[in-house]
């Protein structure tokens, strides 16, 4: 089976959790732009509860693999700021500091590349080997469900994550269930489920592996 997955920015642990759930996936490359979603945006948890970092883009573009990152506001100081007062504490911040600061210092001109080099390597970075496909052409979600009906095997083969995978309005998904791991401010906060692929890494490291799979 294979999972449709729009691209993210330092994606949830569900999207992850695709990625080594299903044979394959396919980021989605000429879907339009939508805002408010992991596109352009992450959630961590941060000291005074969870705080939402978003990439500012130029809506120039018909797809998303066209959108532009916009030099608005200084985001990339501001954006490893956030993780530095967040994560600085973590027990795995600083061992993997130096893999996830260039993000914060190079410049990238398209969010679809700047993304799938955050996930490549975060797949290192987790140790996982996923077999990562783009799509040709945009996936109509008529077409999904006629490939499945066709399909004949009753669990389908093409699934479709694209906006089950929502911070403001997932959709239900069965195959995911969030597992509670370590967090800095679990005390505080209590337990925040799914949130960015970085949580994750910097309060447990090597480990993580075992939650997203």
């Amino acid at each position: 089976m294979q999972a449709l997955l729009s691209t993210t920015y330092f994606g949830p642990i569900q999207w992850y959790q695709k990625l080594c759930s299903y044979g394959s996936v396919m980021i989605e490359r000429h879907e339009s732009f939508m805002k408010q979603t992991y596109r352009n945006r992450c959630i961590i948890a941060a000291t005074n509860g969870l705080q939402t970092l978003t990439v500012p883009v130029v809506r120039e573009g018909t797809y998303i693999r066209d959108i532009r990152i916009s030099d608005h506001a200084n985001w990339r100081h501001q954006h490893w700021h956030a993780l530095m007062s967040a994560y600085s504490e973590s027990p795995f911040f600083e061992y993997y500091a130096d893999d996830i600061r260039p993000f914060f210092e190079r410049r990238w001109t398209y969010l679809y590349d700047f993304n799938m080099d955050i996930c490549l390597k975060m797949c290192e970075l987790l140790d996982i080997r996923p077999d990562i496909r783009h799509t040709e052409d945009y996936v109509k979600p008529a077409a999904v469900a006629m490939l499945n009906e066709s399909d004949g095997t009753g669990g389908g083969s093409l699934v479709d994550f694209r906006d089950a995978i929502n911070p403001k309005h997932p959709h239900h998904d069965p195959g995911f269930s969030p597992r509670r791991y370590y967090q800095v401010y679990e005390r505080k906060h209590g337990f925040q489920p799914n949130l960015s692929i970085l949580d994750l890494l910097f309060n447990m490291g090597p480990e993580g592996i075992f939650y997203i799979k």
